[in-house]
This record gives structure tokens, sequence and C-alpha cells, in this order.
């Protein structure tokens, strides 16, 4: 943090230091996170970005497999401010989407401080300023950091010939059994509880695409009926290969659970050949077997977990009322993204990126009102400094 943590001491490595920021801190580099710091830096209001790997988007760059593509057409997709290269696919590739998040830092000047990781949070009622405590990866450095607000933000060739387990059945676990599949591979996929697939396409138009057109003139329940009777039609009965479908339409478990409809590609198609392997819960593991909780049992050689992810905000962040134990608001949409004395959520509404890119320009309009008010500055492109501290907020990133 060579700008703004310029106050360190010259004794011991391991001593703490205490910087102001005069400004929000962003946690996180991911695409909420990026879309939050490109919004305040539009309003004119300095902020500090901390991510604890060592590039933007760490998720896409290092935890995501090779053929993974966008599920949604771009324009759906998109951050604030800057639409995706015209060049540029319907569905952009992994390696598309990481070039345009880097090419979105640079266009917003977005520097973020890298190999910084937090270790606590928590607000400081006396003085008003919220407490960040951070540590660098390779834990030569501790500091404190005084601010006022806080913005949260398998490669299927190597499998080739072997029986591999497949434990989740989301779009990732669907699309990672298709990879095995296409790789010679023989992938069993666990199947613990009921899915929507849909086409990922209806008569040659993105089908989240068809929803939202329809949302626009019918209620979302016959929305929900309409797509199933298309889903039918396109893809036949899934219960069938064992996905079953659950009671409640795709469109409300979304917005009730936050649990996303499978988007097929090409699995299904997999699955009705028997390419691939469709498997209940499992009820044990022994070594290189596993038994399912009908009794089956099924020899094994590798086991990829594709059971999702959650945020550790709880691990870190010091406060009860805006975060529930599983590290989501506990506000429902669409009033999750702002909580007290400063903090706010971007990417927490389950909404995907065109969610984080809601919240990121509600959060900055919200700031930057704040700033505005407390500073009486004219609206500038500005850098962020640690001299004064102003008592506006603080920002989290929960992205992929």
């Amino acid at each position: 943090m060579e700008n703004l943590f310029r106050l360190a001491d010259q004794g011991n490595a391991f001593s703490s230091r205490c910087i102001w920021v005069n400004g929000p801190i962003i946690v996180g580099a991911g695409p909420s996170g990026l879309a939050a710091a490109a919004c305040l830096r539009e309003q004119g209001v300095p902020f500090l970005v901390l991510e604890r790997a060592d590039c933007v988007a760490s998720l896409w760059q290092k935890r995501t497999y090779d053929r993974l593509k966008l599920h949604l057409p771009k324009q759906f997709c998109q951050l604030p401010k800057l639409p995706f290269p015209e060049e540029f696919p319907e569905y952009p590739t992994k390696r598309q989407f990481i070039q345009y998040l880097e090419s979105y830092a640079k266009e917003f000047e977005i520097n973020p401080q890298f190999n910084e990781s937090v270790q606590s949070a928590r607000y400081d009622q006396t003085s008003g300023f919220w407490r960040v405590k951070t540590v660098s990866s390779n834990g030569s450095n501790r500091n404190e950091v005084k601010l006022c607000m806080l913005v949260i933000t398998s490669q299927g060739e190597k499998f080739k010939g072997k029986k591999v387990l497949v434990v989740g059945c989301g779009n990732s676990g669907m699309e990672v059994s298709l990879d095995l599949s296409n790789h010679n591979a023989s992938p069993s996929m666990v199947v613990r509880s009921s899915v929507h697939v849909l086409p990922r396409e209806i008569f040659g138009r993105s089908t989240f695409e068809l929803a939202t057109l329809m949302m626009q003139w019918l209620p979302l329940w016959l929305v929900d009926k309409l797509l199933l009777i298309l889903a039918w039609f396109l893809l036949g009965n899934t219960a069938k290969y064992g996905l079953k479908r659950p009671t409640t339409g795709p469109l409300e478990l979304k917005n009730t659970m936050g649990k996303t409809p499978v988007l097929d590609i090409g699995t299904l198609e997999k699955i009705r050949s028997g390419g691939i392997q469709v498997v209940p819960g499992i009820k044990r593991i022994n070594r290189d077997q596993v038994e399912f909780v009908n009794g089956e049992k099924l020899d094994i050689d590798a086991i990829l977990l594709a059971t999702g992810y959650r945020s550790n905000v709880p691990s870190w962040l010091q406060e009860s009322d805006f975060f529930a134990k599983n590290g989501y608001p506990k506000a429902p949409f669409p009033n999750g993204w702002k909580g007290k004395s400063g903090l706010y959520a971007v990417g927490f509404t389950k909404r995907g990126l065109s969610g984080a890119s809601s919240d990121a320009t509600k959060i900055a309009q919200d700031i930057s009102k704040v700033w505005k008010e407390k500073t009486n500055k004219p609206k500038k492109r500005t850098t962020p400094g640690h001299r004064r501290c102003i008592s506006i907020p603080a920002v989290l990133d929960f992205s992929l």
C-alpha cells in the first residue's frame, strides 16, 4: 500500500501501523468490487481497494475451469459504464471475461492493493470510524486502517479414461461433467435434490432475455409456467434421467432462495446417451469406492467438488446487525445493499453480475451524496489520501 501506508514505523517488521484513509475501502477486487470502484471514481469519491490475492477477479483467474463461458448473454453481464467489446461473442469465454475485467480496472484507474488480507473490521462508535486490520500475504506487515466507509465486495483432459464422481448438479457441476465426458472420462454426477434445467436458448433467443422480456408484461408465476412448458417441449421430461424439478418455478425459486436454474449447453444429451451417469446422494466414501443413499456402490478414481461457495464475511466483520451467520445480508432483496454506519454490500443479492452492477451504482450514488455534503467539493476524478478522514462509508465485495 505504497501511497496510503507511508506511516510505517522503522521498528519491528511485525509491529502495527495505523493509517487514516480519506474515503471508503472496498474489500475485494472481484467484478463487484471493480464495479463499485468505477462508480465511485465517476462520482469523484476517493477510495482504496484491498485484495488478498495478487490479481483482480482471482476466483475467475485461479479457481475456474478453462472451458467456462458466461451463461448469460454479454449484455446482461457487463459492468457499469463499460460494455463488452463488440467483437466478443454473445457468451464470452473465461479468458475474454478476465480480459474485460482487467481492461475495466485500467479504464477507471482502479489500482487495488494486492496481497492484503482483511483480518477484522469493526465500527468504532467513539471515533465514528471503521477500523480495518489487514495482513500482507507474506505476513511481514500488519496494518490498522481507520476509515469512514466499508464496501464488501479443473481440466477434463487430466481425467481421460478415469471414473470421476462430480459432487454438485448446478451449472458448474453440469459443465464439468460435460467436459469430462468430452475428454473420454466416465463421470457420475451426484444429484441430491431437485433442480430446474432450462435450455440456454429458446428459438434462437437467450432464455434469460426471453424471461426478462415476458416479465415486462406478465406476472412471474405465468412466466415460470411458460418457461417450463417450453423446457418440456425442447428438453423433454428431465425426471426420467434423475433430474426432478422443484415444485416452485425457476424464477420464483431464484428470487426467493437464490437458487439459479441450470442452463443446459449439452449435458442433458450426454445424460440421455449414457455419457454421464446421474447418481443419488452420498452415504459414505471408502478409499476408491463410494456408497450412495440407495445402497448402490460405485468404484471411482477421483472426486471433483462442484458444491458452490459461501461468504467468509462473518469470519472477519465484527458486526451482527447487517450480516447473518450464512454470510449474506439479513434484509431481503432489494434492501440488502446498505447497512448502518457506512457499511455497504455489493454482489450479495444472488442476482449475478447484473445484480452486482445495480448494487454498485446505488452504493456509489449514496456515498457520493454523503461525501459531497461533508466536503462540499465539486465532482471530479480524484485519488485517495490519508491526511484527513471524512465521516462517511466502507464496502464489501462478494463476486466470482
